[in-house]
């Protein structure tokens, strides 16, 4: 048995099918681009803005195609997941629109904004203790006592699938790139964008990018050999968790390079794009223009593409306050 069929890597027909299924029921965001920006990186740079879809994050398109793939007799039990962020908001909203109920559980000091956004869309929320074990455990009585179905953030070949669909979007609105550089959180954007681009345009490179302090991704793909994440000691919070077996193995089949950047180059790019695009990002999406603005990926005379992941900010704290 080979190693994807071991660990189910999708297909690019596969994730072909997944966005021909959500296509109505996802914004198809905007590809924009800014002359302030490719002076700046020496190349023409375009953004697939995913701090425009739903619940302000690409998270919603995974979601919607794995709750959206449940047999209806699991459906009536509902969808159960743990997450302080975009793909709670995700899985509520998902949820809501299937007609289904979502058990979300999230730390006691998740962010107000993103526990009321959770609570708006239907959610019953669970809080527990801010560790990764309490979410574990909490989840699993969650699930025994509803017979909800766990919606994992990444783990998820549904959820790879439909993360690919913004890939697809892109370059069927910008064919013939060079690069597309996404972030590397758990892996499922970057396993998905990658899996399409094989598939829909192979003579593009796919470069995966993270922060330096929490460098599983780039160890693992490095030596071969699968690293959890040490340290989660960075500004780009969407970045903090270790890569599966599953979106490892498809990183391993599909990306050609990850490329590491500085947590004041992160912060820098950030403030950049705010200041010069107008638009909200993320410090996770601002991972892969650091990359860019900082010589760690050349796009000299080439056209480049970049998945903005989110843009799901707490305006009282931003990194440069």
């Amino acid at each position: 048995m080979s190693k994807s069929e071991l660990v189910s890597i999708p297909t690019f027909e596969q994730v072909q099918k997944a966005y021909l299924k959500i296509r109505d029921k996802v914004h198809r965001t905007p590809v924009i681009k800014s002359q302030k920006v490719n002076e700046r990186a020496g190349g023409e740079l375009f953004f697939k803005c995913e701090n425009f879809q739903k619940v302000g994050a690409f998270k919603f398109r995974g979601a919607t195609h794995t709750v959206g793939e449940l047999p209806e007799e699991k459906a009536q039990n509902g969808v159960a997941t743990h997450s302080s962020g975009n793909h709670a908001q995700a899985v509520a909203l998902a949820a809501k629109q299937r007609g289904i109920p979502a058990h979300i559980v999230m730390p006691e000091n998740a962010p107000k904004v993103k526990v009321n956004a959770v609570r708006d869309y239907g959610a019953n929320i669970t809080f527990c203790k801010s560790t990764q074990q309490a979410r574990e455990t909490t989840l699993k009585s969650v699930v025994e006592e509803t017979g909800a179905t766990f919606i994992h953030p990444y783990d998820n070949p549904e959820i790879i699938m439909g993360q690919g669909s913004a890939a697809i979007e892109l370059l069927e609105d910008k064919p013939e790139l060079d690069i597309i550089l996404a972030p590397v959180g758990g892996g499922g954007l970057i396993s998905g964008t990658a899996i399409a681009a094989s598939g829909f345009s192979p003579k593009t490179k796919v470069i995966g990018t993270e922060p330096e302090v929490a460098n599983d991704a780039y160890l693992s793909f490095k030596t071969g050999k699968l690293h959890p994440v040490q340290s989660t000691n960075t500004v780009a919070d969407g970045l903090r968790t270790s890569l599966s077996e599953l979106t490892f193995s498809c990183i391993q089949e599909h990306v050609d390079d990850i490329v590491t950047v500085t947590e004041q180059e992160i912060i820098d790019a950030m403030r950049f794009i705010w200041e010069r695009m107008k638009i909200i990002i993320e410090p996770s999406c601002a991972v892969p223009v650091a990359a860019v603005f900082n010589g760690k990926v050349d796009i000299q005379n080439k056209r480049a593409g970049i998945i903005i992941s989110g843009g799901n900010m707490d305006l009282d704290s931003l990194p440069w306050q």
